[in-house]
């Protein structure tokens, strides 16, 4: 089944992993995780397949586990390198390559304001110890021999976050990182991850004694139309009962929430960035600081449906299961720790099923049904403009038009602000979202192939007989008759 389910073998490993660290915190066996995972999973006698020796193997291995039960806890961001597993990338550069005739105008040569290139052989060379990655050379090559050469993680950042140090490592700098994880999914090492909060899931889930003390609820993205791709919805559901949450909420019933607040926020400030992508949100308060007063003051979908639980259930405890790697950072914020208690990504709920032995195909249907198309709808990108219209027109205000400009990737958003920032922009309404696609591109989901938003607008029209206001009216069942 697994092997249907992962696009990659690094993926396959980080699965690996947290199964069984998964595994060993339910058996009360963690203190010898670092020694058993890495032998179970290389065991002696085993050939290398992934480094140079299964020694290295395992050292890298014992990182992972590092990582899986919450990383360098020095470090505040949850995207954190792991230095001994990067270490196989040439560095990133302008590179001189075959199709070099060493010819005599040396244009490349002469150019270079830093005197980085010298014609040897008949070959430009690069000393890359001058080199600043101006580019002059590669534009004024008459072969186009001279490409920039850039390392997986640095092309996937685009917020400029990542730079290599004096040993060739990868390094993230928090001041830039807005944590959407692109680089965790795009290194071919495996050498950038997310660390984990299973272990805190599972402790909070034990410590209940079957919800007797507190319950436990599972909030669900709306991305999960998109995911487990090898079972159904509904068995998803009852796996994540058996597990041990006393009920699953749609994280979509806290986008109606927000839908109706948002929008009626516009109409009185006349200009907004929305506020439900948390890596977004943190790329405007870094880069576009003149702006951050324009973020809409709504919780995220996230957050106001953990609201609506404590406000409920005050003993609740709240877990949010998504596809997004921001979230391990948002829920922190002082403003949502007391309504999210942890966060867990698509990837990391598969391995806590593996480890628990939950076979989902042989469970029955379950159902989820507390929100509207709209809130739904939040998973792809330009849902949400979609619904803060809907929202309006349901709240009836005739008197202001939303003019949504959609951001598909955090490219689109910085062109949006830039232009915001000047004046300029076609619009009143910024929809940003980090991630290409929308929250189906998160990095912790389960697959990274080609997203069909349809998918998406399909589990919405499930819910097409509600409208917003009738969704957010609805009162959750925060204590269900147990089966």
């Amino acid at each position: 089944m697994n092997g249907r389910i992962f696009d990659t073998r690094v993926q396959w490993l980080k699965y690996k992993v947290l199964k069984e660290v998964a595994r060993h915190a339910y058996a009360d066996d963690l203190q010898n995780a670092y020694r058993d995972i890495p032998r179970a999973i290389v065991p002696d006698g085993s050939k290398a397949t992934m480094r140079c020796c299964i020694y290295k193997e395992r050292a890298v291995l014992e990182e992972r586990v590092h990582s899986a039960l919450g990383g360098d806890h020095t470090n505040p961001n949850v995207i954190q390198v792991l230095d001994i597993a990067c270490d196989e990338c040439p560095t990133s550069g302008y590179v001189a390559g075959p199709d070099c005739r060493g010819c005599i105008a040396h244009r490349c040569e002469e150019v270079c304001p830093r005197g980085a290139i010298k014609i040897e052989n008949q070959h430009a060379q690069i000393d890359h110890a001058k080199c600043v990655g101006c580019g002059k050379c590669a534009s004024v090559c008459p072969y186009n021999a001279i490409s920039k050469h850039t390392r997986p993680c640095e092309n996937a950042c685009k917020v400029g976050a990542i730079h290599m140090n004096g040993e060739k490592k990868a390094e993230i700098d928090n001041g830039k990182c807005v944590s959407c994880g692109s680089c965790v999914y795009m290194c071919p090492f495996g050498a950038i991850v997310d660390s984990s909060f299973l272990t805190d899931v599972i402790a909070l889930l034990r410590a209940s004694k079957n919800n007797t003390r507190y319950k436990v609820y599972a909030v669900v993205a709306p991305s999960v139309s998109s995911q487990f791709n090898y079972t159904t919805l509904g068995r998803v559901i009852s796996g994540l009962k058996m597990l041990g949450f006393y009920n699953v909420v749609e994280a979509a019933l806290g986008a109606d929430m927000v839908s109706l607040s948002e929008s009626r926020e516009l109409a009185e400030r006349g200009f907004l960035t929305s506020s439900c992508c948390p890596a977004f949100v943190d790329y405007v308060k870094k880069n576009f600081p003149a702006l951050t007063d324009k973020i809409s003051t709504n919780l995220s979908p996230m957050g106001a449906v953990g609201k609506f639980l404590k406000a409920t259930d005050p003993t609740a405890r709240v877990v949010f299961i998504g596809p997004c790697t921001a979230k391990k950072m948002e829920f922190q914020l002082p403003e949502v720790r007391p309504y999210i208690d942890s966060v867990l990504t698509f990837e990391e709920l598969h391995a806590l099923f593996e480890a628990c032995e939950i076979d989902l195909e042989s469970l029955g249907e379950d159902v989820l049904d507390n929100a509207s198309y709209y809130g739904r709808i939040f998973a792809r990108s330009g849902g949400l403009s979609d619904a803060v219209a809907e929202a309006l027109r349901e709240q009836k205000v005739t008197d202001f038009e939303a003019r949504p400009v959609v951001c598909n990737g955090i490219e689109e958003c910085k062109l949006a602000l830039l232009k915001a920032n000047k004046g300029v922009l076609p619009g009143n309404f910024i929809e940003g979202m980090a991630c290409v696609n929308g929250c189906i591109g998160g990095a912790g989901c389960l697959t990274h192939g080609p997203k069909d938003k349809n998918e998406v607008d399909e589990y919405g029209r499930l819910a097409l007989e509600k409208t917003i206001e009738n969704a957010a009216g609805i009162t959750v069942g925060v204590s269900p008759e147990k089966e």
